[in-house]
Formats: C-alpha cells, sequence, structure tokens
C-alpha cells in the first residue's frame, strides 16, 4: 500500500493507470481487482496510508524537539524544501486536494476522514484552551501551509519556491510564537 500511496502523491490519481501501478509493484491487473473495487477505492486507502506516513514522520520530528519547540518542528518539516522536493513522500493535501475536490462525494467523504484522523493527531501540538479550539487552529495552519507548498511546486524558479516556502514559515512561526 505504500508503494501505491507515493504513486499516487507523485502523479496524482488521474494519472495513474491500473495496468501501469501493477507493474510498477510486479502484482497483475487481474490481481487488483481481487483486493480493490475499482481504482478509487485503491486511491481513498492509498492517500489514508500516505496520511500515516507523514503523521510518523511528523511524530519522529517533534519527538526530537524541546515540547516548546514541537509545533515550530513540524511547521519548519512541513514547509522545507526537501518537502516540497518530494510529494511522493510528503503530505497528500498538498500532493492530491485540487485533484480530490473533483472525485465523487463517496470518495471525498472517505478522504475528509482519514483528513480528521489526521487533524485530530497535529491538533494536540497547537495551541488553544479546548480541543475544538486547537482543530480549528490545525485546519487552518495545514490548509494554508498545504496551499504555501502547492503554490511552491508549481514554480520552476527555485529561488521562488525558496522565498514562497520562507514567507510562509515566517508568517506561521510569528503567527504561533509572538
Amino acid at each position: 500500500m505504500r508503494a501505491a500511496s507515493r504513486h499516487f502523491r507523485r502523479r496524482g490519481g488521474k494519472g495513474v493507470a491500473i495496468a501501469d501501478l501493477m507493474s510498477n509493484l510486479d502484482l497483475t491487473h487481474g490481481g487488483f481487482y481481487r483486493h480493490f473495487d475499482n481504482k478509487e477505492q485503491l486511491m481513498v486507502e492509498a492517500v489514508a496510508k500516505g496520511f500515516e506516513d507523514v503523521r510518523a514522520n511528523f511524530l519522529a520530528a517533534v519527538k526530537e524537539a524541546p515540547p516548546a519547540d514541537q509545533l515550530k518542528a513540524f511547521i519548519e518539516q512541513y514547509l522545507s524544501l526537501d518537502h516540497c522536493a518530494n510529494p511522493a513522500d510528503g503530505c497528500p493535501i498538498a500532493a492530491l486536494a485540487s485533484e480530490v475536490a473533483r472525485y465523487p462525494r463517496t470518495l471525498r467523504v472517505k478522504m475528509g476522514r482519514a483528513m480528521q484522523e489526521h487533524i485530530e493527531t497535529l491538533a494536540k501540538f497547537m495551541p488553544g484552551a479546548t480541543e475544538e479550539e486547537r482543530e480549528r487552529n490545525c485546519f487552518v495552519l495545514v490548509s494554508g501551509m498545504s496551499g504555501a507548498l502547492t503554490v511552491a511546486r508549481t514554480t520552476a524558479d527555485p529561488e521562488l519556491r525558496k522565498t514562497i516556502l520562507e514567507a510562509a514559515k515566517e508568517f506561521y512561526l510569528n503567527a504561533f510564537f509572538e
């Protein structure tokens, strides 16, 4: 599932042909249909796996940081040039959100659940007096950072990409730490 998740995040859902994906995984096209009803079902499971992987990376990064700097570590990791350059290993929101918005409601509901689980984990590191406020702050942070990452990925100019990421990083660090 990890390979499928990376493939979707790298190429998008529309850019993935089942035959090509199965070939890359050394599986048969027929074998796919023994496990999944359709490509959308695979994509939902692959995106959920992507969120799990990103959460694990996040938790590893914040574990290394002192408690007061855990959110800062997340922001810096998310808005890094490395994350920007590697969509296959990065956030499914930044890699797929604009495409998923056009998918059938049933698919978006399942992906929304995976994103909600992701937000619930990350919200524990957010400022706020209540769980609801921390989750709201987390939605704002994640949507803003994923947007900045998406915009940075659209430019071929490495200096502009770096400027976009640094500006977003500075904005969010100032918002939460000053």
